[in-house]
């Protein structure tokens, strides 16, 4: 014991015993001995280093041939395993787009809500790390997340608004302030929020995902067994183009995504004034096209309505009124996602998670 008091953890900048982190007295048989070290979590950054320093120090001060055994214990329960993780989830769907500005997360809200209106169980992750807009659109962007202690760990507790579990990074950081990451930080934060949250029993998990393919799309893909994916895009050559390549990257041979089918946004405009008319600003019908070409459905046509660029952003989604011409779209929008869902969950095998390849 004196010899682990001269060790200091970088955790409490106190030593070993002042932390209280020798969780019993050490056992010694002969000329073995046995220290367990209680550390605050599995994934503690001095663990390795600490246990380093405490096994020099008992054979610096109690002799070089002393056989030294330290055992590490966590006051945290570890992480579930990959695979393991949202046990409680029936249907993981994620919302894509190869291209931004397409509406992808005012769809994904609407969707959440429009589920949540049905009656299902919906949880929603905003796993944009660097354009978070969730909170906004939920109206909640002063909300922050609290900690629960669930089966010995410590884990977060979504927010819950409109009937949806939500959770967003732009809970935990500055709105005005850019979030410099590497790509590492961004996808840590990510397992984060997905596997440190107490999510419970959901029958949609909801993924809002950012555009393009990049190393959060890769994160997802190898930590969640994605039940299928629905793509999002204008009607325009330009968007259609990349979301061909979001379409790709699914169904690429090493991630076998289904792709549950495409969803047209601001598909036409039809002004107030005059509502039998409708203006193909952006072109007409390509993802009706785009969704033939590829063998998928097309599940909505979402018209360009000002009312809903405006409840957007009064974090009032045109989702929860199911009277209005664009909340009845988005229903009928989620009752389309339940019917392929439940068709692709009878006639294929669940996703497996992508696997990561080792360096030989």
């Amino acid at each position: 014991m004196d010899a682990l008091a001269t060790v200091t953890y970088a955790g409490t900048k106190k030593n070993l015993v002042e932390s209280e982190m020798v969780a019993d007295q050490p056992a010694i048989k002969g000329n073995h001995v046995k220290v367990v070290l209680e550390f605050p979590r599995d994934t503690d950054p001095f663990l390795k280093s600490t246990v380093k320093a405490a096994e020099a120090a008992i054979k610096y001060h109690c002799g070089q041939d002393v056989e030294v055994e330290i055992v590490t214990e966590f006051k945290t329960q570890p992480r579930p395993e990959v695979g393991q993780m949202l046990p409680g989830v029936k249907n993981i769907i994620a919302v894509s787009s190869g291209k931004g500005g397409v509406g992808k997360s005012t769809v994904a809200a609407n969707l959440a809500i429009a589920l949540a209106r049905l009656g299902y169980k919906v949880g929603l992750l905003d796993t944009d790390i660097f354009g978070p807009s969730m909170p906004k659109m939920f109206g909640c962007e002063d909300a922050r997340p609290y900690a629960v202690k669930k089966d010995g760990r410590d884990l977060i507790c979504p927010i819950e608004q409109y009937g949806v579990k939500l959770l967003s990074i732009g809970f935990f950081v500055s709105p005005t302030t850019a979030t410099l990451w590497r790509g590492g930080m961004a996808t840590s934060a990510l397992k984060q929020l997905i596997a440190d949250a107490d999510w419970g029993k959901l029958d949609y998990f909801i993924l809002d995902t950012p555009p393009g393919t990049s190393d959060i799309h890769l994160t997802l893909l190898q930590t969640l067994p994605i039940t299928g994916a629905v793509i999002v895009s204008t009607p325009q050559q330009v968007a259609l183009a990349d979301a061909r390549k979001g379409i790709d990257m699914y169904r690429n041979d090493k991630v076998n995504v289904p792709i549950l089918g495409l969803i047209e946004n601001m598909a036409w405009f039809t002004p107030a004034e005059l509502p039998e008319n409708r203006y193909y600003i952006f072109g007409r019908e390509g993802c009706k096209q785009l969704a033939e070409e590829m063998g998928v459905p097309l599940l909505a046509q979402i018209p360009l309505v000002q009312g809903i660029c405006d409840n957007g952003d009064q974090g009032t989604p045109v989702a929860l009124n199911a009277d209005t011409m664009t909340g009845q779209a988005f229903l009928s929008l989620a009752q389309a996602v339940v019917t392929v869902v439940n068709r692709r969950n009878k006639e294929q095998p669940k996703t497996k998670i992508v696997g990561m390849n080792k360096p030989k």
